[in-house]
């Protein structure tokens, strides 16, 4: 086990540049992955505790792992894309992570918004035979976006919804779920949709889903 690595970086996105923080703890990751955050007209940065919380998860279990801020967030460059804008900038970003680790595969994750970015880009990726490994959707906003598109992401796709999420229905969420062709697995926690006191617990449950490692 190396020591952690963050590293701020820019990547040239399709608006712009691009600001986002790899973090890593080993020479060789076994994968890596990109983490998408909560909406941008709403105060949703890489900085949200949730996404940090999963970039810790997966650099744990030895990933190198992206956070990134979409076009119009702190230092990148470009305005809110309506989500299929944003979607663009992280097939940018996966596309810089598979440049640099050549081979290595792809785990693609988001929170709230982030989820519909994650969820499009897994779905264009499958489309254009580069599928990610694994989506993880943590509080899929499912009632502000359209998820009925994506019906293809050639991986396992898993959802972790929060029983007290004030944002998000929980039941539209499990609604969803029924109705998907992705068929995703899901698992219910005891929170609101920040996960405040929270976050250990769904760190904790992440390692002990069926993540593929």
């Amino acid at each position: 086990m190396s020591a952690l690595q963050r590293t701020p970086v820019v990547i040239q996105g399709p608006a712009g540049k691009i600001e986002a923080v790899v973090e890593c703890e080993v020479s060789q990751p076994a994968f890596v992955a990109a983490v998408c955050h909560p909406h941008p007209l709403h105060q949703g940065t890489m900085n949200n505790k949730v996404v940090t919380t999963l970039q810790r998860t997966y650099r744990e279990q030895g990933g190198a792992v992206v956070r990134f801020n979409y076009r119009g967030v702190g230092k990148s460059e470009g305005g809110y894309g309506g989500g299929d804008g944003e979607a663009e900038d992280l097939l940018a970003v996966v596309a810089w992570l598979r440049e640099r680790y050549p081979g290595v595969p792809l785990r693609l994750a988001g929170f709230s918004f982030g989820t519909y970015v994650a969820a499009s880009g897994a779905n264009q990726l499958a489309a254009a035979e580069q599928a990610a490994e694994h989506l993880l959707l943590v509080a899929p906003s499912v009632e502000n976006f359209d998820f009925s598109t994506f019906t293809h992401t050639a991986c396992p796709v898993l959802v972790i919804q929060g029983e007290q999420d004030e944002i998000v229905s929980p039941q539209a969420v499990f609604g969803w779920v029924v109705e998907s062709p992705l068929m995703p697995a899901v698992l219910r926690m005891e929170a609101g949709h920040f996960f405040h006191g929270k976050l250990v617990e769904l760190q904790e449950l992440i390692h002990l889903s069926r993540h593929p490692l």
